[in-house]
């Protein structure tokens, strides 16, 4: 079936790449188009393609999903019992009704939530009635099976009927007739048997012999009353012998066919994943997450904890408060180099206004253009604070060298912003032609960059504003400007109507004088502190500054020694420089391409693939094992496993099934913990890694010499886990020659960047 749905999605337009996979009662066929393609046209495309094919009767209806970020669960919550169970009654007890509370109760009352699109349950133990029909007792009967499956769906409906008009009012109908119970499942109709003549008699025949199998004192009374009543012409239901299910099956409490496992340190427990609207804010959905989880915790049962396994807001949250925090000291060290520079307390507070009023006025263009704070916006915010105030120092310096040559305060402002206003305006254009088409770059990377480039562009095009406009009039403040005024009028005639217009006059400047002169009087305030704080830190930082700048004294000397030799020999320069470029160029291919880098978090997740047709329970009894062995360690807070893959919106058609394994290890104290025997760079997540590889390997029956490694496997098996930074994959399959296959390893030093490990060393990247 995968090679005709191939067929006829294969033409649809921007088609990039198509994958499919083929499996025992599934097809998986992934459409991948081009960068910038109208999802919403190309899904319509592919579902007329879809309509048009014609598939086989028996096939399902085709299921059309559209991959989206918001897949990924912002939180996943696990629901386990506190007491570990008794016996196997006892856990199938608990793990249906911890499946029964999280899908009647916990699951529609977190669905409401803000921002909420779907809560998926899995693991745990899925209520479902059980129907088993016996084959001989339909035989005996002459009735098909057909006839008892639409039976069970005709007595089992919740349908719209329609709506009712009576006058005014209108009504809805609804057909309702849904079992209550198990009980009457097991009487509910299935059909009625002739009793007249020969078909009578067989009927009888046929009703002792069920009541005779069965054993059944009601199937023996039934078929008495049935034969009491044959003979006579009329009967209540029309000379038929009723047959119910409960006599043709067995109904019975049960529970679905288990897709997945979950276990939390090695117990069963179940999983809540929680999913986002697509335009919804993960920091402030998981916020109001756990807000309803606090008020739900009264009404949990005693008997049931609720673990947060995964929160993608933390990270989140985590990160910008990096950012923010990286922020503050980029500004911070800005601004002491500038003091370490200027010399100057006035002239650094003039420049380090610039920071503040470029950064907050950037807060509204970018609310404006619908950008919100982020990793990679804040990383731009970071980025421009080095930038902002390059103009504000050209400027002020600017204004400096016109007041050294005599002007007032008033006209040096004037004329020094005037001087370097088109110089400043060049190199501002300059930098923001560099990062605004990061913009328009299509692909991933310009949805990675566009925030980034679009804030450092906004904050620099600010600081250009604010450096022609703030630091001119900040720079006038320092000196008295000119406040006399002549002595004679300049316009006499004007001096009869000044006169009544005086008192007028008068009222209007002793209301804002007040204003004013607190105004002033705060500014007085803050200028004197700063003034203050400036001579008593003045000395210690001159001292500083002296230290800070005598490398560049030095450099300073030898650069002009050395320019006259180098003027002299202008050949011998342009060849170091031509060298160098060509050292650069051919060092570019040994960097090295990547994405992102390696994020480091306080966790890491190992997938174990077993050989397809693996059973659930034989992946369950790996992951568990594992999960035992390493749920005592102290440097690891938790461990969260899934055998297979379940009904999760965001399970990989490529990675699913019930040969797959995942162990989530979370880190104790973020990741960070001394090892007595760690391996080099001190990756706490690394060690975990490496023992849980051994344990594997044991777990497949793969035999661990203490000299060497040895490995004997009956089937092929890979093992493999992430580790940010870090990654180990592993294969032991069955062997050519022998059962068992021995390499020797010999120790090696620190620089080849290997790790003995109990005499057993492992090569790592």
């Amino acid at each position: 079936m995968t090679e005709p749905v191939e067929e006829a999605v294969g033409v649809v337009r921007n088609l990039r790449k198509l994958k499919s996979i083929s499996r025992t009662g599934q097809s998986d066929v992934v459409l991948e188009f081009a960068w910038g393609t109208n999802m919403d046209q190309a899904s319509l495309e592919v579902r007329d393609k879809m309509e048009a094919l014609s598939l086989p009767l028996e096939t399902k209806p085709p299921v059309l999903l559209r991959f989206n970020p918001s897949t990924e669960p912002i939180m996943r919550l696990a629901l386990s019992p506190k007491q570990a169970p008794a016996s196997d009654n006892d856990a199938i007890r608990q793990l249906t009704g911890l499946r029964r509370y999280a899908d009647e109760d916990l699951k529609k009352k977190l669905e409401p939530v803000a921002g909420v699109a779907a809560v998926k349950v899995g693991g745990g133990l899925e209520d479902e009635i059980q129907v088993d029909i016996d084959q001989q007792k339909l035989a005996q009967l002459n009735l098909p099976i057909d006839n008892v499956i639409t039976r069970l769906k005709e007595e089992n409906v919740n349908i719209s009927g329609g709506r009712l008009e009576e006058g005014s009012q209108r009504y809805l109908v609804r057909t309702v007739n849904q079992f209550a119970d198990l009980d009457e499942i097991r009487n509910m109709l299935v059909t009625t048997q002739s009793s007249s003549g020969s078909a009578a008699e067989a009927a009888m025949q046929q009703m002792y012999a069920i009541a005779a199998s069965t054993g059944s004192q009601a199937a023996l009374a039934a078929a008495a009353e049935v034969q009491s009543t044959s003979s006579a012409s009329s009967s209540s239901i029309a000379g038929g012998m009723p047959v119910r299910l409960k006599d043709v099956a067995e109904v019975r409490q049960g529970y679905k066919e288990r897709e997945a496992i979950i276990r939390l340190g090695g117990k069963e427990a179940v999983e809540l994943a929680i999913y986002k609207e697509g335009d919804a804010n993960t920091v402030s959905t998981a916020a109001a997450l756990r807000k309803r989880l606090e008020q739900l915790k009264a009404t949990v049962p005693g008997d049931v904890e609720i673990t947060t396994i995964e929160d993608q807001s933390h990270f989140i949250e985590h990160a910008i408060s990096d950012v923010k925090k990286d922020a503050v000291i980029g500004g911070v060290l800005a601004i002491l180099i500038i003091f370490l520079f200027l010399r100057d307390g006035w002239s650094t507070f003039v420049i380090s206004l610039s920071l503040p009023v470029s950064i907050i006025t950037t807060f509204f263009f970018m609310g404006q253009l619908g950008l919100s704070l982020n990793v990679m916006s804040l990383g731009g915010l970071a980025l421009a604070t080095g930038l902002v105030v390059d103009d504000s120092i050209v400027v002020l310096e600017s204004i400096a060298k016109a007041r050294e040559r005599g002007l007032s305060v008033l006209d040096a402002a004037i004329a020094g912003t005037r001087e370097v206003s088109m110089a400043v305006m060049a190199s501002t254009l300059t930098t923001i032609a560099v990062f605004l088409p990061l913009v328009f770059v299509e692909g991933i990377a310009g949805q990675l960059f566009r925030d980034q480039a679009l804030t450092v562009a906004i904050a620099i095009a600010i600081s250009l504003v604010v450096s022609m406009t703030l630091i001119p009039m900040l720079s006038s403040l320092k000196g008295a400007p000119p406040m006399a005024f002549p002595d004679e009028p300049s316009h006499p005639q004007w001096q009869p109507q000044q006169r009544w217009l005086k008192p007028v006059a008068a009222g209007r400047r002793g209301a804002g004088a007040s204003v004013r002169y607190a105004f002033f009087a705060v500014a007085w305030a803050v200028v004197k502190l700063w003034r203050g704080i400036a001579r008593v830190v003045s000395p210690v930082m001159r001292k500083a500054s002296d230290l800070a700048m005598a490398p560049y004294g030095r450099a300073e000397r030898g650069y002009l020694a050395m320019l006259p030799a180098a003027l002299r020999r202008p050949g011998l320069v342009l060849g170091l420089a031509a060298a160098a470029f060509i050292g650069t160029v051919l060092l570019v291919p040994m960097l090295g391409a990547d994405l992102i880098p390696q994020l480091a978090q306080d966790r890491f997740e190992m997938t174990v693939k077993l050989p397809s047709g693996t059973p659930l329970a034989q992946t369950d009894a790996l992951v568990r094992e594992l999960q035992l062995a390493h749920d005592k360690d102290p440097g690891i807070a938790s461990l969260y496993g899934v055998s297979g893959s379940g009904t999760r919106l965001d399970a990989n058609p490529t990675e699913s099934g019930e040969n797959i394994g995942k162990l989530t290890v979370v880190m104790a104290g973020g990741g960070s913990r001394k090892w007595k025997r760690r391996p080099p760079g001190g990756c706490a997540a690394a060690w975990s890694g490496i023992r849980a590889r051994r344990w594997i390997l044991r777990a497949r029956h793969c035999s661990v010499s203490p000299r060497r490694w040895k490995w004997s496997c009956a089937g092929r098996t890979w093992a493999s886990w992430n580790v940010p930074g870090r990654s180990w994959r592993r294969c032991c399959g069955p062997m050519a020659t022998t059962p068992t296959s021995s390499r020797r390893w010999k120790r090696a030093s620190r620089k080849s960047r290997s790790v003995s490990i109990r005499n057993a060393p492992l090569r790592w990247g």
